[in-house]
């Protein structure tokens, strides 16, 4: 696993940054909120202890180096993540996730935040792959991914059970070098 270090990205509105115990009650704010969990894998949290249990295991994931999140910050506050987890050295591949405060959708704080996260994956970490999986009904997040140039890869139907409800996921990629022919920095 990579040798993480604490680190910021900077974007021209947004500051990204490891989170730190103190981010549980902001991190709980987004993950309570049922719109924002939709389309996300597991139901809107309902206890404190979830949004601890998520700050324990970044923690551990940059002590260990299989996972790296980043608090998105706007002005100071809190709005998101996005991570790079099960990240392989040996393959030079992990996969992507992110989250936004339903206020703040709709303003390109997602793309932003991932093409920061992207840029230092692919140049800090070496990575030649990163990979996102999404449920198909999520619109807005698969125009985030294809406009950053993630391909659709492949399909799963009814691969997850949330709230009793079957969801399917589309799966994207994107390489290194597809990255790097965007041409944009």
């Amino acid at each position: 696993m990579p040798d993480l270090t604490p680190t910021v990205l900077a974007t021209s509105r947004l500051r990204l940054r490891w989170l730190e115990e103190g981010d549980a009650a902001a991190q709980f704010a987004i993950f309570s909120d049922p719109e924002v969990t939709r389309y996300w894998s597991v139901g809107a949290w309902t206890d404190m202890a979830q949004a601890d249990e998520l700050i324990a295991k970044s923690l551990a994931g940059y002590q260990d180096g299989s996972s790296l999140r980043f608090g998105i910050e706007l002005a100071g506050q809190l709005i998101g993540n996005v991570s790079l987890f099960g990240i392989s050295e040996q393959n030079r591949r992990c996969e992507i996730g992110y989250v936004l405060g339903s206020a703040h959708w709709g303003h390109g704080y997602a793309a932003e935040a991932l093409a920061a996260a992207l840029e230092y994956g692919f140049g800090e970490l070496d990575l030649n792959r990163v990979e996102a999986d999404i449920d198909p009904r999520n619109g807005a997040s698969a125009r985030v991914l294809e406009r950053l140039g993630f391909c659709k890869e492949g399909y799963m139907p009814e691969r997850w059970v949330v709230n009793g409800e079957t969801a399917d996921t589309v799966f994207y990629g994107l390489l290194k070098r597809q990255w790097d022919a965007r041409g944009v920095r």
